[in-house]
């Protein structure tokens, strides 16, 4: 999984940045991205797309990566402004924030001088190569996954107790029945995307 990187270390390239976000398709809560840049050369075991892990697999790569990491950035777009400009810029302008973000160890800000993402381009003037299923092609994207992955899922758990009563903790906001159906029951949270709830709110 390191094919990539190794062609852009041996063009003269060092701090390679690998991108990627969840929560695109929620109904719920923010997009969140995460950008990350690992040391040169380094595979960690186990590492693949969040999507193919289990929570527990997850969770263990989690701390894995963080304690690896030369740097990891966060990047968050809420609900309101996902319904003001779509998911689709949200997703980029995540990625962008998470970039932006980039800190190393003593929290101080690192650039990448390449940005490897997964399926996108990102709106800034740094070299980056978009890759289709990134995710399970690139180890710095897929590092980057099982981050934001984790992260979101944890924030889900806090928006559960913010938000009783739609099980936010079991299906961290996608459309499942049972969240439908709550939000059906209940009507909307404050941290639901108003946009994505058209045809479920006109089924009524």
């Amino acid at each position: 999984m390191l094919e990539f990187e190794n062609r852009l270390h041996q063009e003269g390239y060092e701090l390679i940045a690998g991108v990627d976000e969840v929560g695109r398709g929620c109904l719920l809560g923010d997009v969140i991205a995460c950008a990350l840049i690992m040391p040169k050369g380094l595979v960690i075991e186990g590492v693949k797309d969040s999507k193919k892990l289990s929570q527990k697999k997850r969770e263990e790569l989690y701390d894995v990566i963080l304690n690896h990491a030369l740097a990891i950035g966060i990047g968050q777009v809420s609900p309101d402004l996902i319904d003001e400009i779509n998911i689709k810029a949200s997703a980029r302008l995540a990625m962008k924030r998470a970039i932006e973000n980039l800190r190393d160890r003593k929290g101080k800000i690192l650039a990448p001088d390449y940005i490897l993402i997964d399926a996108e381009e990102i709106d800034l003037s740094l070299p980056q190569e978009s890759i289709i299923k990134g995710d399970e092609l690139s180890h710095t994207i897929a590092c980057a996954s099982i981050i934001a992955k984790v992260y979101r899922d944890n924030l889900c758990l806090k928006w559960d107790e913010e938000y009783p009563g739609y099980n936010i903790r079991k299906h961290k906001g996608y459309g499942t029945k049972e969240h439908r159906e709550k939000i059906l029951s209940l009507g909307p949270s404050p941290i639901h995307r108003r946009t994505f709830l058209r045809k479920i709110l006109k089924s009524q």
